[in-house]
């Protein structure tokens, strides 16, 4: 079905400027992987200095299985042992002459009185449990309670607990993603790319909260076109994020990004709003598009952090993460993250959720107009014949209302230019149906503003 405001395909169109973040399938960890390549080898250092002058042979050494102690992680049954050879046993010195008596008496009276030492410290260490009385400096923290609520530390600690993991398990395997609370009763928000499976036969849906416990989800309803669904467990009493207003944000504020790369659950970076308005069309060949006038931000954002918030410097949720940027050439999932984020509005996602809460489906905003995807001048063209038995321009739809007709050309919209078909498009899904957009339109030579209200498009 060809959509109004969608490109007609007179060619293959050129390649999604992003593509989704969206989670790969995770397999279950082998039994015995490889060691990990982030953990510091374990080295055993060799004795210093050289033996004893006539010190005995030492034995051959026995190999013996130490223990490697290093922070990595680690899969389930990786011990992290390796096989080194065992120190040698100290070599046997030669004894040395006696000590006059006199020394022997001193060393004596200096062990006794160390050894009484020992013993009051010991006393003062085991009686009651400190080491404050022993004369041991003592460090007080301030913990992390104490962080001002405007830091990164403040606004995760707050943050946290409303962000869930999403899990899906389908016939195509296992995937996850990140979700937040939107309502107390049970409402989580997410990306539709991180559900897609979910309506399969036999498919599964977990929600996984912070605390650690989990719930079983249903979809209460998932749009395609803005890459939104809302899910729903049956657990009341949570923490809602608070949605901020979007239109609010400007370039170079700081955000916080919360979820679950790589499954790597309760994940924060951080980072700034890197541009605004930016035209996003993500998605691939064998799914839907998804037009996204998007928030970029640089904050680390990786497959897995699909649906999870970006929020700004008060812990309000500005943003839904959902795409990312790649390098040319490279395939999904290929590479990490390149600082290049892209997240749904927070206006833009609150809009979506109150329609799939209400009515399980979601609308789009639209003028009636299929664009030309081969023009390549100033603006966007109006495609000058009919595809796929659709009109250039829908017959008493906003557009046609408007004096707009097929081969006009739009300059701007509301002031703001256009140079890509998808620009126009995700500015005009941006808005809600029955909103006012003021359109440049050239005619020929003629230029002229021309007010279009929007029309509502079928649910989806």
């Amino acid at each position: 079905m060809t959509h109004p405001e969608q490109p007609f395909s007179g060619h293959t169109p050129p390649p999604a400027p992003a593509q989704f973040a969206a989670p790969s399938p995770v397999p279950a960890p082998a039994p015995n992987p490889a060691p990990n390549p982030f953990a510091a080898p374990s080295h055993v250092a060799a004795p210093y200095g050289p033996p004893a002058p006539f010190a005995p042979a030492a034995p051959a050494p026995a190999h013996v299985p130490v223990p490697t102690f290093d922070d990595g992680p680690r899969w389930p049954g990786d011990d992290g042992g390796v096989d080194v050879p065992a120190p040698a046993p100290a070599p046997v010195r030669q004894r040395r002459a006696g000590l006059p008596l006199g020394w022997v008496v001193l060393l004596v009276v200096v062990a006794l009185v160390a050894g009484a030492t020992g013993g009051v410290v010991s006393s003062r260490v085991f009686d009651d449990g400190r080491l404050a009385e022993a004369g041991l400096p003592v460090t007080v923290s301030t913990g992390a309670g104490d962080r001002a609520p405007e830091s990164v530390a403040g606004i995760a600690a707050v943050v946290l607990p409303s962000v869930v993991s999403i899990e899906v398990v389908g016939p195509n395997g296992t995937s996850t993603g990140s979700g937040f609370v939107l309502r107390q009763d049970g409402y989580v928000l997410t990306n539709h790319h991180v559900v897609a499976d979910a309506t399969a036969a036999g498919a599964t849906t977990v929600v996984l909260f912070g605390d650690g416990t989990e719930e079983p989800a249903t979809i209460v309803g998932q749009t395609a076109d803005y890459d939104i669904a809302v899910l729903k467990v049956e657990r009341t009493g949570l923490v809602p994020l608070a949605l901020g207003d979007s239109d609010l944000a400007v370039v170079g504020d700081p955000v916080i990004a919360v979820g679950a790369p790589l499954g790597l659950e309760g994940t924060v970076t951080t980072g700034i709003v890197s541009a605004l308005n930016r035209p996003v069309s993500a998605g691939g060949a064998d799914t839907d598009t998804a037009f996204i006038n998007a928030i970029q931000t640089d904050a680390a954002i990786n497959p897995g952090n699909s649906g999870g918030p970006l929020v700004n410097a008060s812990g309000e949720v500005i943003g839904v993460n959902s795409a990312i940027a790649q390098p040319p050439g490279s395939f999904s999932g290929s590479s990490g993250s390149i600082g290049l984020g892209f997240a749904i509005p927070s206006n833009q996602a609150r809009r979506t959720a109150e329609q799939l809460i209400e009515t399980g489906a979601a609308t789009y905003p639209i003028i009636g107009v299929l664009l030309d995807q081969r023009y390549a001048g100033e603006g966007v063209q109006v495609a000058a014949d009919a595809q796929g038995g659709t009109a250039p321009v829908t017959p008493r739809g906003p557009a046609d209302n408007a004096g707009i007709r097929s081969g006009d050309v739009i300059l701007a919209i509301d002031g703001r230019p256009v140079t890509d078909p998808d620009e126009l498009i995700v500015a005009i899904r941006a808005k809600t149906p029955g909103d006012t957009v003021v359109l440049r339109v050239r005619t020929g030579d003629d230029e002229r503003d021309v007010r279009v209200v929007l029309d509502e498009s079928s649910g989806s």
